[in-house]
């Protein structure tokens, strides 16, 4: 009987690690499509931003497989507590992850919208925005993987940064639309950008939020989440 006990609780283990490798996989590649897609926007690389949006589909298969393996977890082995936060978390997370996918395919497809020839202020900063933005989704997955709430509260503390960036970059590109109107098309793809971006950071702050559940079984406080009283969200 003990054998048959130790036996299933080594299994559960084996499938925790292996959900938590998903999410990884899929943070993983997630981080490196915005960052990629971000390079291919800024030197025109039309290449690398087909690839971008073909290999969204790769970070789809993994969320499949997450929720393929937590329902497996939760129908086999009814972990309780902060398992099942746990478990829970990871199928949420994947969503959250697929989404911030969609984000970098939707910033590639713009790369051949916007031409080669950068006369826009605005791209320069571009940049910066989403490697706030990517290191905020890489705290909230580390977070998740150590299970550290107070990891999480710190990517939170991000978040208004990249409201920031986001609401600096909006009142530059509407400036620069009203002043040079034959630049208008370029500029709106390029607002249309970092609002993407700015999404981004708003689901790192998601997943943040659901790791200091999964780690408390409490929703983290109002004041620790930030606020987004000053943003321009639509």
């Amino acid at each position: 009987m003990a054998n048959g006990t130790e036996h299933t609780i080594k299994a559960f283990d084996d499938e925790i690690v292996a959900l938590r490798g998903l999410i990884a996989e899929m943070g993983g590649r997630a981080e490196s499509a915005i960052e990629q897609a971000m390079q291919a926007l800024v030197r025109h690389d039309l290449e690398t931003a087909r690839r971008i949006v073909a290999e969204d589909q790769l970070i789809d298969e993994i969320e499949a497989k997450v929720e393929r393996l937590a329902v497996q977890i939760i129908a086999l082995r009814a972990p309780l507590a902060d398992d099942l936060r746990e478990v829970v978390a990871a199928l949420k997370i994947a969503g959250v992850i697929e989404r911030i996918g969609d984000y970098a395919k939707n910033i590639a497809r713009r790369t051949p919208l916007i031409g080669g020839r950068h006369t826009i202020e605005a791209l320069s900063v571009l940049p910066s925005m989403a490697t706030l933005a990517v290191d905020m989704v890489r705290g909230a997955l580390d977070a998740f993987a150590a299970r550290d709430w107070q990891a999480a509260v710190r990517v939170c503390d991000e978040d208004r940064r990249v409201d920031d960036f986001y609401n600096s970059i909006f009142r530059t590109l509407v400036t620069f639309m009203m002043e040079n109107p034959a630049t208008i098309g370029q500029a709106a793809h390029l607002l249309f950008v970092a609002k993407n971006l700015e999404r981004v950071g708003d689901h790192a702050t998601n997943v943040a939020e659901m790791v200091y559940y999964a780690a408390r079984g409490t929703p983290m406080p109002e004041r620790e989440r930030g606020g987004d009283e000053d943003s321009t969200e639509s």
